[in-house]
């Protein structure tokens, strides 16, 4: 299979999911180039054709210019599959390729089995095999589905690649989102309450776990989206991104949109009463118990020391 990467640069730097990308290509063992509107005094570390277009001329967010640069690559190197992460970039610019293309256009895929993409459904409770019916297909990654088992290496051979097609925007620059509530990512101990803890009274006594470790409390995004938990306590894809040294997962089964948002923390303890939940994969120490009884207990003890 040949496929063609679309890298993505952001405020003057590369973003750490163009490896992501890489990742997936290994990963199916196709054949890869990838696609940058970028610079080139910021390249990724990759052993493959990369076609550059450069972002001081068409800037770094323009739908229009950035979709026939990449539509003139795609006639060119005619991938079966061109690849986006899912994020923003990719949520406005593949759907548009898509449609060009009269390709398939599957979103948010995990893994890929037997040749098919896998995507999740009913709010990541499930999975789907998505088998496109087109000659070219669209994906989007979800972030943290795949990663590189080893740091990036290579040097790219550089293509570049330029348009006289007309912007229809201007694009200004970026805004920071407008601070409030709790700041995670600077939390050293964070104790994240999933639908496991079975009912909003219960993120009480998350919480109180959360202060007697000298940490904050969180939730993941079917808690938040249940209004039991405020939207800025929420850890994973669509809410904070956090590394502490001790994360401890209580009722949280594992979807990858969640583990996205909290793979780097260096410790994690995950209460669980089901012993397969996919958390078990990437905790340190997993706890297989009634996190509604275990909890106080252990709460009860901290306090003591």
């Amino acid at each position: 299979m040949k496929t063609l990467l679309v890298a993505e640069y952001r405020d003057g730097k590369l973003l750490g999911s163009t490896y992501e990308l890489v990742a997936f290509a290994q990963k199916i063992g196709a054949e890869s180039s990838m696609f940058l509107v970028g610079s080139e005094t910021v390249l990724p570390q990759y052993d493959g054709t990369l076609y550059l277009a450069d972002s001081s001329k068409y800037g770094e967010f323009n739908p229009a210019v950035h979709k026939q640069l990449l539509l003139d690559v795609i006639a060119r190197e005619q991938p079966e599959m061109v690849v986006f992460s899912h994020s923003s970039y990719g949520w406005d610019l593949a759907p548009r390729i898509s449609l060009a293309l009269n390709a398939a256009h599957i979103s948010e895929v995990v893994e890929f089995v037997d040749g098919v993409p896998v995507a999740p459904v009913c709010n990541a409770k499930l999975r789907r095999e998505v088998k496109a019916n087109t000659v070219q297909t669209v994906v989007s990654l979800q972030a943290g589905a795949f990663g590189l088992s080893s740091d990036p290496v290579g040097s790219p051979r550089v293509e570049r690649v330029e348009t006289d097609t007309a912007p229809q925007i201007e694009f200004e620059g970026y805004e920071e989102a407008e601070a409030g509530g709790v700041d995670l990512s600077k939390a050293e101990v964070i104790v994240s309450a999933g639908r496991g803890i079975g009912k909003p009274e219960n993120i009480a006594m998350i919480e109180a776990l959360a202060k007697s470790l000298g940490g904050e409390y969180a939730a993941s995004r079917p808690v938040v989206d249940s209004e039991w938990a405020e939207h800025n306590r929420q850890v994973g894809t669509t809410g904070q991104t956090v590394s502490p040294k001790l994360y401890v997962a209580c009722g949280i089964s594992g979807a990858i949109q969640h583990l996205a948002g909290m793979k780097k923390s260096e410790f994690v303890v995950a209460i669980n009463t089901d012993k397969d939940a996919p958390i078990g994969e990437v905790a340190d120490v997993l706890l297989v118990a009634d996190l509604k009884q275990l909890v106080p207990v252990l709460t009860e003890k901290l306090q003591i020391l």
